[in-house]
């Protein structure tokens, strides 16, 4: 579905599975009948392009508080103000908190962001201390959001347009790959950080990546994150 509608989509969880939704026009409905061979159509009121304001709501994660920009941080937290667009990422999925979890208990250091989508990971890793933070994606969209996204937020990200499985990554402490099991065990003897933080896939997935040992697993509402150390 990211790859079909890379400016987004709605996931509605069902007693009997999860639905699919994308707001699109004839073209996309002939992509969708194309890939998953039975769709379903139906016509949506006007107003649709802001409805993802609905869902995007407030999470904390330690010290940090993530949000909108119409949303006002409690006092005594880190706040990292997001406005997605384009681009995955709001702070809300399980995903995003484990990483967070995670990278919140490390030394801090610098960091490689690998998929940044809007940016919420880089951003709040700087939250966090860590820096430089380099965030990496391959999609235009995705670098527009982090940019847009550091500067409301005062922080300075280095962002780059990559490939990051067929691409040299940079050499940072940490890196950190919320994407999908597939690309994560992809990227293989590409990584170079002696520490890193996967995620975006399943808990009753198991990455392998060679030359790493996992160090720590977290789970929560059945995705997971892992903590690699390479292996001395």
């Amino acid at each position: 579905m990211l790859e079909l509608f890379p400016g987004g989509f709605e996931e509605l969880e069902h007693s009997d599975g999860l639905e699919l939704v994308a707001y699109t026009d004839s073209a996309g409905e002939e992509r969708l009948w194309a890939a998953f061979g039975k769709v379903r159509s139906d016509g949506v009121s006007a107003g649709w392009e802001e409805r993802w304001r609905e869902f995007h709501r407030p999470v904390l994660v330690g010290s940090l508080w993530i949000g909108p920009s119409w949303e006002t941080p409690p006092a005594g937290y880190d706040s990292v103000v997001l406005d997605p667009g384009r681009a995955f990422g709001t702070g809300g999925h399980a995903t995003t908190r484990l990483c967070l979890e995670l990278l919140g208990e490390l030394g801090r250091g610098s960091l490689l962001d690998i998929g940044c989508g809007s940016g919420v990971l880089a951003i709040a890793a700087m939250r966090l201390g860590f820096a430089p933070v380099v965030a990496i994606d391959h999609e235009p969209a995705a670098l527009d959001a982090s940019s847009r996204n550091a500067a409301a937020n005062g922080v300075e990200l280095d962002v780059r347009l990559a490939d990051a499985l067929s691409e040299p990554l940079p050499v940072t402490d940490v890196t950190v790959a919320n994407i999908s099991l597939e690309t994560v065990e992809r990227l293989g003897e590409m990584l170079v950080s002696p520490v890193v933080v996967t995620s975006g896939y399943l808990e009753q997935e198991d990455p392998a990546l060679p030359g790493f040992k996992r160090e720590t697993r977290r789970t929560e509402e059945g995705w997971a994150a892992d903590l690699f150390r390479r292996e001395e």
